[in-house]
């Protein structure tokens, strides 16, 4: 279990304010998804040719090995120390993608910058220990905010700076910004060191068993799962839908609409502190059916022929609340497996990310298809039902009654 000091816990919580740990966090994540928009830049600069369609597959690739291989060692080995080491890994490799000299180191590093970047999953779990458990959803939903203020704004920061700097100034000022918060935060990170010292081969083969005994984090796993195929499809979709007839939408349009939708990163403070005060399960009920709305809105607005300036504004509003309603979610289910037992909150944060990613994957792999067989309509069926989906589970979950395992749910 991880454990410190009362005292050092305290002055730990003082010292390392919620916005230390979302600054990294935020920072981290800016590269998982930054190459989508470098394809041809990459291409043209290094001749990836075939394999210019892989660099981002092997940076998430890469960060999934992460997510099983080293965010598990939260469980084993004190937490500062790892932390920091993962940080500075990612800012050898980001420098090293910067300045790739061929195509073979760009894509291993390429790899590598998703390994390191699991740190996320580190620094999660860190900060909602410093918490008590009543203040839990408050912390969880402020580091969750920057999580996903990274993630949306990913793509159009990298477009911005690659336009201006090359791809190779993206990750360059990727690298410094990250070292220099990394340097600030690092004499302020928590002392967490687990009580026992597992071999590092059965925490690894822990893995599965907790997926199978633990129902919060399958529950969790499995709402956010379905939330990411719709967030994914609609997200992969909309740039396509917006570039063309009738909207021609230009990239700066385009990138203008994705920061609107990075307005709902709002909902994270908003959803932990309304499961602090006692409605979990309320929350994410609302969390399902406000994304269930927003879909459909977003579904009229771009097929029915309004002016153009009000479909894109009820469009982008719906963006912004679909995203509110994916990032509600998310944090309620963060909120839930960090109030676990903290000797697996380690294991338990990666194979959350982990498991519901698989949603995210499907999302976008069926984007592609569905938009060219069934336009945006199509893409708007796919994230409704998805939608629809995890809020019936959960209200089958809510009506069932469990005696002996807390309901975080």
């Amino acid at each position: 279990m991880n454990s410190c000091p009362q005292a050092a816990t305290q002055a730990a919580t003082r010292g390392v304010p919620t916005l230390l740990f979302g600054a990294l966090v935020g920072i981290a994540v800016l590269p998982l998804y930054a190459s989508q928009v470098m394809l041809e830049a990459l291409d043209a600069s290094l001749h990836l040719h075939a394999w210019t369609a892989l660099v981002t597959a092997l940076t998430m690739l890469g960060y999934a090995a992460g997510l099983v291989a080293l965010v598990p060692l939260v469980d084993r080995l004190p937490n500062r120390p790892l932390i920091i080491a993962t940080l500075a890994a990612q800012v050898v490799c980001l420098a090293v993608a910067a300045g790739a000299p061929a195509p073979l180191v760009f894509l291993a590093a390429s790899f590598a910058i998703g390994v390191t970047a699991s740190a996320i999953q580190m620094l999660v779990p860190a900060a909602a220990s410093l918490a008590p458990p009543q203040a839990r959803g408050a912390v969880v939903g402020n580091v969750m905010s920057c999580l996903m203020l990274g993630i949306l704004l990913s793509r159009p920061l990298a477009s911005l700076v690659t336009r201006y700097l090359g791809w190779r100034g993206f990750f360059l000022a990727d690298a410094a910004i990250l070292a220099a918060a990394t340097a600030c935060a690092a004499p302020r990170l928590p002392v967490l060191a687990p009580l026992g010292r597992p071999s590092y081969r059965s925490l690894i083969a822990s893995l599965g068993r907790l997926v199978v005994t633990t129902r919060v984090l399958r529950r969790h796993a499995l709402y956010q799962a379905l939330l990411m195929v719709g967030f994914n499809a609609f997200w992969t979709s909309i740039a396509v839908v917006l570039s063309r007839a009738p909207f021609h939408c230009s990239a700066a349009q385009i990138s203008a609409f994705a920061f609107a939708g990075a307005g709902g990163v709002v909902a994270a403070p908003l959803a932990g502190f309304a499961a602090d005060r006692g409605y979990p399960r309320q929350a994410k009920y609302a969390a399902h059916l406000i994304a269930i709305a927003a879909v459909l809105a977003a579904a009229w607005a771009l097929t029915a022929n309004l002016p153009r300036t009000a479909a894109l504004t009820i469009a982008a509003v719906s963006a912004f609340t679909l995203d509110a309603g994916v990032i509600a979610d998310q944090t309620l289910g963060r909120r839930a497996i960090n109030l676990l037992p903290a000797e697996s909150r380690g294991r338990v944060n990666g194979l959350f990310t982990g498991l519901f990613f698989v949603g995210s994957a499907l999302g976008a792999a069926l984007s592609g298809p569905v938009l060219a067989q069934a336009g945006w309509r199509g893409i708007a069926a796919v994230a409704c039902a998805a939608f629809t989906a995890a809020a019936a589970i959960h209200r089958m979950h809510r009506s069932e009654r469990c005696s002996n395992q807390p309901r975080f749910e």
